[in-house]
């Protein structure tokens, strides 16, 4: 008899703990949020560096609408182009989990929405808290067109740190003084390297040390003894970027949308594509500071912006200066451009927040270079069309294949439709040739192949990936960033990577969580993930120069088991090549 009551009590117990776990996701679903906006992709006239020109912008802003949710919402945004250019919208580093085809990446996930188009994307944030963003991915509109994604914990969650008084987005930019498609279809014409940027912008502004852009100057203000959170987004094209402001410390809480081991700094470093969250205390004598970024630039000889971008950190108790005299804000120190040291000691500095489950033995593991390369002129060409190096064409490659988009349909329509001639599955599991990556390499692997390749997981197989760059042409440091997929950074390094000797620095206890890698100038990271996302996800470089030449992959992941572990229909509205 005790027996059985034994049993009818477990039972019961069994049935109150599940009746209790619907009740508690029932109340998390109440309280997650839908939120529609509308973002119609413009024409707008912006005046910058004392010259008024017409700028592609998303609702007449630059930057555009900054997007607010908890975690668990869903965003419903409607895209409307009114544009002369193609344009996509990419959610960069939503998980996007079963909806590929809210992704946005031009050809990879769909069509471009074309002049005059439309088209809906609808996605949940699961399990992000933090800072990401938003940004086209057609070309080159992504140097006007992007924003901010913030996201914070679901209602009765709170933050790992004090609740900070305030928090300001803070989004790194580039101009040109000049349409910038018109920069990039410049370059794709002749293949020499394109033009680079006449300013970075903070918010969208240049700051003072520009021509005619003082007043427009980004003001962030401050009471006394405040700790603030500034949400820093690098949304720069081309360039990585170093980051301070003057006299203050920055206690790195988050990055990617992922929080960290907290640490404290003076300068950060952030490759396009990356975000990192920092509390910052107003504990100064009060004053105007300046909040300062510059290019890290890491390619020798290679051509850069060398300007700096400003705003002003400004307390609000900081004395009035007398009249007619304007109190100059105090002026940071900002790292030499090819300061690497100080850019691996920030980027080596992140840890989980805590313990995590990494993933250990490994299913698929790739090994694959990333570089740039030059193409002989083509036979026939003019010598117009090939002004690059030696009268080159300029180009780039992972495993020594240089990235074809396609241009009759996405890769997600073909592969889930089955249309055959779109792509093929023999991306290369390592390079072809093994050289010395980051030595002196034989200009006979200068010129890569070019295809549309990619590479095949099944659901759920646990993937490793080493990222190598090279040495071929010049070596620079590539931010690499996975759509789809967050994964583990469990160890970079400089040099070839070794197999035998390198294994030993993996950290599988607290590697940092990203979606956009600093892979280091000649040297390596080793990346992890779980493929857990069915659909087509693009592998590339976020500085759009590499892109357009081919520095990109693309990651096939299969449908699971049943509805839960596979891609959803395609949405009525998708749009069609």
């Amino acid at each position: 008899m005790e027996a059985l009551n034994s049993i009818s009590n477990s039972s019961c117990s069994f049935y109150l703990l599940a009746l209790l776990l619907l009740f508690a996701n029932a109340v998390i679903l109440a309280n997650a949020e839908t939120h529609n906006h509308q973002f119609v992709v413009q024409e707008t006239p912006v005046k910058r560096l004392c010259k008024t020109q017409n700028s592609i912008t998303v609702n007449g802003q630059l930057p555009g609408p900054t997007l607010e949710v908890n975690n668990g919402d869903t965003l419903v945004i409607n895209v409307v182009n009114k544009a002369r250019y193609n344009v996509t919208i990419h959610w960069h580093g939503v998980r996007q989990m079963r909806t590929g085809w809210a992704d946005g990446p031009e050809f990879i996930t769909q069509c471009p929405i074309r002049p005059g188009g439309s088209y809906t994307y609808k996605f949940t944030i699961q399990g992000q808290e933090g800072t990401l963003w938003w940004h086209a991915h057609s070309s080159w509109l992504r140097a006007t067109v992007y924003g901010a994604l913030v996201i914070r914990p679901k209602e009765g969650d709170s933050y790992p740190f004090t609740k900070p008084k305030r928090e300001t987005p803070i989004l790194l930019g580039e101009w040109w003084d000049a349409n910038p498609i018109d920069v990039v279809r410049q370059a794709t014409k002749t293949g020499a390297s394109p033009n680079v940027s006449d300013a970075y912008t903070i918010n969208g502004q240049p700051g003072d040390l520009y021509n005619c852009s003082s007043k427009d100057t980004v003001i962030v203000p401050v009471d006394s003894g405040e700790t603030n959170l500034l949400r820093v987004i690098n949304a720069a094209l081309n360039q990585q970027l170093f980051f301070t402001v003057a006299n203050h410390k920055l206690t790195v809480v988050g990055a990617d949308a992922s929080y960290v081991k907290p640490f404290t700094t003076s300068v950060l470093m952030l490759g396009p594509g990356q975000t990192t969250d920092v509390l910052i205390t107003a504990d100064q004598p009060p004053a105007r500071y300046y909040i300062a970024a510059r290019a890290y630039a890491s390619a020798q000889g290679a051509p850069f912006d060398n300007t700096t971008t400003t705003a002003i950190l400004e307390y609000k108790t900081a004395p009035c200066p007398a009249k007619g005299v304007s109190a100059k804000p105090v002026v940071p120190t900002l790292p030499a451009f090819n300061d690497t040291a100080t850019a691996t000691n920030f980027t080596s500095s992140f840890r989980s927040f805590k313990k995590v489950q990494v993933p250990t033995d490994i299913d698929e593991s790739l090994f694959v270079t990333v570089g740039l390369g030059l193409n002989k002129c083509p036979s026939g060409a003019s010598s117009q069309n090939c002004q690059g190096p030696n009268g080159t064409r300029f180009t780039a490659s992972m495993n020594n294949v240089s990235f074809v988009l396609p241009s009759n349909f996405s890769l997600l329509q073909a592969h889930q439709q089955g249309i055959p001639g779109v792509f093929t599955t023999d991306f290369p599991v390592a390079p072809p040739v093994k050289f010395d990556y980051t030595g002196n390499v034989s200009q006979s692997l200068w010129q890569p192949l070019s295809g549309t390749k990619v590479y095949k997981l099944k659901y759920g197989a646990t993937v490793q990936v080493v990222l190598q760059g090279t040495s071929i042409f010049t070596a620079e440091n590539h931010p690499i960033h996975l759509h789809g997929y967050d994964f583990y950074i469990v160890a970079e390094g400089f040099g070839n990577f070794n197999p035998k000797t390198d294994t030993a620095k993996f950290n599988l206890v607290d590697p940092p969580l990203r979606n956009t890698a600093s892979l280091p100038v000649k040297g390596w990271s080793v990346i992890r993930f779980v493929a857990d996302n069915p659909g087509v996800w693009i592998m590339h470089c976020h500085l759009d120069v590499h892109i357009g030449w081919g520095l990109a992959m693309a990651f096939i992941v299969d449908n699971g088991v049943g509805q839960l572990e596979s891609l959803e229909h395609p949405p009525p509205d998708l749009p069609v090549c």
